[in-house]
Order: structure tokens, then sequence, then C-alpha cells
């Protein structure tokens, strides 16, 4: 005689695949925009060019947004001297930059502070800055530094770029407008 008995059983699992390659990464860069008219109002060039942003820059923009509190210190525009083939290092800082000097034939007393726009799409982005050139001479680039002094070597180094053609002639009279856009990408 066959005895079949059956038992009823249920058997379920679940699992959890995590994405462990999802990186989430952040890069600060941006460009500089400059515009050079002579005195007669014409344009004589124009020029975009990306930048380095240094380490203490980015050090800067960390510390600043993480401490809770808006970033006080105000911002200004610098022109990189052109009279020699500048570079640019991560590590360059207000107060030691070798691979690069300051242009500093123009009007204006001290570097020129931008203004900003808000933030729109991981962008923001300065107005033109107009720099009222007062000698002739060569500009290779820009910066961003928190110092106001002409040649000043203190404040905070943001960024610095130069023009991918080669330094530009500029000439007593002219006006070189330089506008900056920051991106987290």
């Amino acid at each position: 005689m066959f005895s079949e008995k059956a038992k009823a059983t249920e058997q379920q699992s679940a699992s959890l695949v995590a994405r462990p390659d999802a990186v989430e990464s952040v890069a600060a860069t941006g460009s500089y925009t400059v515009e050079c008219v002579g005195a007669d109002g014409q344009v004589k060039w124009s020029e975009t060019i990306k930048n380095l942003v240094v380490t203490v820059g980015k050090n800067a923009m960390l510390d600043e947004f993480f401490a809770g509190s808006a970033y006080t210190a105000a911002w200004y525009l610098g022109l990189v001297d052109g009279t020699s083939s500048p570079t640019y290092n991560a590590a360059d800082t207000m107060g030691s930059h070798a691979g690069w000097s300051e242009f500093t034939s123009y009007s204006e007393a001290t570097r020129p502070a931008p203004t900003w726009s808000s933030a729109s799409a991981g962008s923001k982005a300065t107005t033109a800055t107009s720099f009222s050139i007062s000698g002739s001479g060569t500009v290779a680039g820009a910066f961003m530094t928190t110092g106001s002094a002409k040649s000043g070597t203190t404040g905070t180094l943001y960024s610095a770029g130069n023009f991918t053609g080669g330094s530009r002639t500029v000439a007593s009279g002219d006006t070189l407008n330089v506008t900056y856009t920051a991106t987290l990408t």
C-alpha cells in the first residue's frame, strides 16, 4: 500500500543590488571672455579662454559653502602680463605664482570688482568688468582673486588662464572688457 503525502511550503526571497559603480563628482571650471575695444570704439579683438581653478580657490569654495554662511569676501579681476610665456600650477597662490606676473598698465587704482549674476544651470557669470588701458603692452590672460591691490600678493587666488592664441597687444586708450563664468559640472 502506497501512501502519498504532500507537504506544502512557501518560499520567498528578496535581494537588493546596489550600484557600487555609481559615482558623483563635481569639477570646478570656468572661462574668461575678454574683448578689446580701441579708442575709436571699434572691437579690436575678442577671445574666450579656459582657466585653471587653483587648489586654494577650490578650498575657499568648499570652506565657505560648507561653513553654513555666505562668502563675504569681494572678488576682483586682474590681467596676466604677456611679456613672457605664462604658466600656471594648481599650487599657485597670490603670494606665490612663479610662472606668471600681473599686467598693471590700466587707469583703475585697484583691480576692478565684477558684478555677479544669479547662478543658473550650474553656472554663475559676471557682467563685463572694464580695464582702461593706460600704456602699451601685451596681455596674456586674466585671473580672479579676493585681493584688490594691483600687484598685491594677499588674498585668495581663485583661477587664472591664458589666451589660446598667445598674448595680445594693447595700447593706451584701449578698454578691455572681461567677463568670467564659473561652472560646476
